[in-house]
């Protein structure tokens, strides 16, 4: 089973929100209430190429990345974990194989996973920055499949956001979706999950058995 990082193991979708806004209004830009929205599932070099073409910072979007996720390293020094998330790390990785496919810059990703002590539970980190198109691409997903040699049939997804849903359902995962509950999906996006739970605590062995039989 392969999991997504941010909103969905640990709570930072606003961090990611709170940086990047604090960086587009101190460096001469103009922030828009839907952009964090907007970003979200986007590369690295996408979402910086956003801050300087449509939120209008005037600094080669390289710079502009380098800025961001080096505040984002700095930030997450406790990194905010979401309820469940320990519990089903540790018990799923007991009867499956785990991999993660994120939309955050590997370093950002690398500090969260060090800084909880869950890069042991994984047997691929995959960043969308390794692949062609981030989420709802299924670039990613179909990039840690083959790190992993596992096959879409036989693999779950988790996910929060409605990027990150389209991208497994795209590669062809079961996926179970624990809506982000500041920026939840639309029902569009939920229709395509094979189940919703409200949060890690409803994540059991049992659940993704129960997706990948359907």
């Amino acid at each position: 089973m392969i999991f997504d990082l941010d909103g969905t193991l640990v709570e930072t979708e606003q961090i990611w929100g709170s940086e990047r806004r604090e960086f587009v209004e101190s460096h001469g830009g103009h922030w828009r209430e839907d952009a964090q929205r907007t970003m979200i599932g986007m590369r690295t070099t996408e979402w910086a190429e956003y801050i300087h073409t449509t939120l209008g910072v005037d600094m080669p979007p390289r710079e502009i990345a380098d800025a961001v996720v080096a505040a984002m390293v700095k930030r997450l020094v406790n990194p905010p974990i979401l309820p469940g998330a320990q519990h089903a790390l540790e018990q799923l990785s007991l009867s499956f194989r785990l991999g993660l496919a994120t939309s955050a810059a590997l370093p950002v990703a690398t500090a969260v996973l060090e800084r909880t002590g869950w890069r042991r539970f994984f047997e691929a980190v995959i960043s969308a920055d390794e692949v062609e198109r981030g989420k709802p691409a299924p670039d990613v997903y179909l990039r840690a499949l083959e790190t992993m040699s596992a096959q879409a049939s036989c693999t779950a997804a988790v996910e929060d956001s409605a990027n990150g849903i389209r991208s497994a359902h795209a590669a062809r995962l079961a996926v179970v979706a624990v809506p982000n509950r500041e920026f939840r999906p639309d029902d569009s996006a939920l229709a395509l999950a094979s189940r919703v739970i409200p949060d890690l605590n409803g994540l059991h062995r049992s659940t993704i058995r129960d997706v990948l039989t359907r």
